[in-house]
């Protein structure tokens, strides 16, 4: 899916009346789920449905007191309208070249995907930046991931958690993910 596929499926996802009211409720700065429900005018569990769809697309988060909008991604989606699609990924396998379009923006992560097997095409592609054999300090591990996004320390547990990674006192070394041949 290319940027103006995206901002596409941004504005279908918009298009839908619920969805469009519970955004707006976000944006007025309704956090609590049953806030938002009462000034879109839905029952709490659809709410709570809209807002994980929205969550899914980059137009809503949970944060520590609630939901909050992210407009910013109908900046992005309007930034990639008329883009041609980007062919970085053109070695790859066609479905695997469409989550890497999809999750990566000029080689930085717009967000980490939510379903587990296209999370693992990104974390894959982030581990082949990790040589086979190479031990890696933390600052060293740092400094890689932050090319990728501010939030390292997350992706770095991702990396580990879904073994691409392993660590051992503060030392790191790539443990998996696939290799050119």
């Amino acid at each position: 899916m290319g940027p103006a596929d995206e901002s596409a499926e941004l504005l279908r996802l918009l298009a839908n009346e619920a969805r469009l009211k519970v955004f707006a409720a976000l944006v007025l700065e309704a956090r609590l789920s049953s806030e938002i429900a009462d000034r879109a005018g839905l029952a709490v569990r659809d709410t709570i449905k809209v807002l994980a769809r929205l969550e899914a697309v980059g137009l809503a988060a949970r944060v520590g007191d609630g939901w909050h909008a992210c407009p910013e991604a109908l900046a992005q989606a309007a930034a990639g309208l008329g883009k041609a699609p980007d062919d970085s990924f053109a070695d790859r396998d066609p479905a695997e070249a469409a989550v890497l379009r999809t999750y990566l923006t000029q080689g930085r992560i717009r967000r980490l995907p939510v379903q587990r097997a296209k999370r693992l095409v990104v974390l894959d592609h982030i581990a082949g930046s990790f040589e086979p054999g190479l031990r890696y300090d933390e600052g060293e591990i740092v400094e890689a991931l932050r090319i990728f996004t501010d939030d390292h320390a997350a992706l770095r547990r991702h990396l580990v958690d879904e073994g691409f990674l392993g660590r051992e006192g503060g030392v790191y070394w790539r443990t998996g993910g696939s290799f050119p041949v």
